[in-house]
C-alpha cells in the first residue's frame, strides 16, 4: 500500500531484521536512509537490491520534499536508521509530521531497538521509564539537564557517545 514505511533495522547482527521489514524493504519504490553507505550492506547481505536516497540532519529540508512529493503521488517510501528503530534521535520525525499534516499513511514495522534492549537487560524496573536521549555534551549543561530529571520517578534511559560515556556517569 502507499506511504510511508518506518521500517527498524538490525542494532549489530544483520540477521536481526525482521522478515517483514526484508519484504518491504525489497517492495518499495525508495528507501530513504540516514547513510547509504550502512543500509546498502544490510540489503546486501539480504540479496536487495533497492533505490537508495540520503535523509538525515543535514539534508532533511532539501531530501524531505523529494520524499514527500514521491508519497504524494502514491509512491511507497521506507525510512530507515543506520541502527535499531527510525525517529529515535533522528530527524525523521519531520517526515512522519509532514505525512500526517497531508493525510499520507504511516506504517511503522518494529523490530531492533537499542532503548529497549539496554533497558531489558539493565535490571532496573521496566514498568516505568523516560528515554530522555542524548545528555548535553558539556559538563556544566549536562549537569542542568540530569538535575531537572532527577525527581522523575522512573527509570532513565539515555544515549551517550562512547568518548563521553566516562564523563557523563561521573555527572550522574
Amino acid at each position: 500500500a502507499a506511504g510511508l514505511y518506518v521500517v527498524a533495522t538490525p542494532i549489530g547482527h544483520a540477521q536481526d531484521v525482521t522478515l517483514r521489514a526484508l519484504d518491504v524493504l525489497r517492495r518499495v519504490d525508495v528507501v530513504a536512509c540516514e547513510d547509504t553507505r550502512v543500509t546498502s550492506k544490510l540489503l546486501a547481505i539480504h540479496g536487495i537490491k533497492a533505490r537508495l536516497t540520503p535523509y538525515h540532519d543535514h539534508n532533511a529540508r532539501v531530501a524531505g520534499p523529494a520524499l514527500m512529493e514521491r508519497l504524494r503521488e502514491g509512491g511507497t517510501v521506507a525510512y530507515v536508521s543506520d541502527a535499531g528503530t527510525p525517529l529515535i534521535s533522528d530527524p525523521g520525525y519531520r517526515l512522519v509530521r509532514a505525512c500526517g499534516e497531508e493525510g499520507i499513511a504511516v506504517i511503522p514495522l518494529p523490530g531492533a531497538s537499542a532503548v529497549m534492549a539496554a533497558l531489558c537487560v539493565s535490571g532496573l524496573p521496566t514498568d516505568r521509564f523516560l528515554f530522555a536521549g542524548f545528555p548535553p555534551p558539556r559538563s556544566a549543561a549536562r549537569q542542568r539537564f540530569l538535575a531537572e530529571l532527577s525527581g522523575v520517578p522512573a527509570t532513565l534511559v539515555f544515549m551517550e557517545s562512547p568518548r563521553r560515556l566516562a564523563a557523563s556517569l561521573a555527572d550522574m
